[in-house]
């Protein structure tokens, strides 16, 4: 056994790794890319369905082998259609050079600045009884709401925040989408919870808060048109009549996430990614909108 991996490790040239290496690279890249859309899960799935495949092979399970091949070629042939999007999203960031850049990690100081930006603007158009939805991303990305929106790639800003949601504008009854320090999109379409136990007084703002909280790991602020209350929408669950500090509180592990070591990193995700409090799929009575 020791010879032939020798004789292997001397037929493999500068050329090898170097192709190994750039594989690698590019395969990363792919990746980065997908876990930015809802079709990270899909992949999970049709890894979860080879390995199954190779198990009913090792197993002599004949049928169970040859139904899944099929199936796995059926998907193959489909898998340009279902991930066109993501395809096209692809070979856009390849020609804008989007594979090369690094990723931004923020210190104490902008994310303190960034965190009083939002709880400001929750303050105000709460104080003024204008509706608001903001998301903040998180390890799901939301690049298929933000397509349904209008592409901005500003800095937070509480000014910003109130501008796009005055009444009667083209943004006002959209959401919001953050990802990072930039505010990406605003106009954006969420899907609503079809949840039935909730309450009938929460309205299309918070079931689509909601909504997006199921789909994925997305916090989602809300702010009601017609009481001023402010609400957090994550897990499926919101809470509610949140002060400024609690927004704070409550956004600051996201924000930070970026910059946390190995450690805290690791037990974070052991408990789900979640910050600390209670969610409520139901509550006092808010607005309906």
């Amino acid at each position: 056994m020791l010879g032939q991996v020798q004789s292997v490790m001397h037929t493999i040239t500068v050329l090898d790794i170097l192709d190994i290496l750039v594989v690698a690279y590019f395969l990363n890249k792919l990746y980065q890319i997908l876990k930015n859309t809802r079709a990270a899960s899909l992949v999970k799935g049709l890894l979860v369905l080879l390995a199954f495949m190779l198990v009913s092979k090792w197993l002599n399970l004949y049928v169970i082998n040859w139904l899944l091949e099929k199936f796995m070629t059926m998907t193959m042939i489909a898998l340009p259609v279902v991930f066109q999007p993501e395809l096209r999203r692809a070979l856009e960031q390849i020609g804008r050079g989007k594979l090369f850049r690094k990723s931004t990690i923020y210190n104490e100081a902008q994310v303190e600045t960034m965190l009083e930006s939002i709880a400001t603007a929750a303050d105000d158009l709460s104080r003024h009884r204008i509706g608001a939805l903001i998301v903040l991303e998180r390890e799901t990305g939301l690049s298929d709401y933000i397509e349904t929106g209008i592409q901005i790639d500003a800095l937070i800003t509480a000014e910003l925040f109130e501008n796009i949601f005055i009444p009667n504008t083209p943004l006002h009854d959209g959401a919001v989408i953050i990802r990072g320090d930039r505010i990406l999109a605003a106009g954006c379409l969420l899907p609503l919870t079809e949840a039935r136990n909730l309450s009938q007084e929460l309205g299309t703002r918070h079931r689509a808060a909601i909504g997006l909280s199921e789909q994925t790991d997305a916090l989602v602020l809300v702010v009601s048109e017609e009481t001023g209350t402010i609400s957090l929408a994550r897990g499926g669950g919101i809470q509610r009549y949140l002060t400024h500090h609690d927004v704070k509180d409550l956004l600051r592990p996201v924000m930070t996430q970026p910059m946390l070591n190995w450690k805290d990193s690791l037990l974070l995700r052991l408990r789900g990614g979640e910050v600390p409090g209670k969610d409520t799929k139901e509550g006092p009575k808010d607005a309906k909108k």
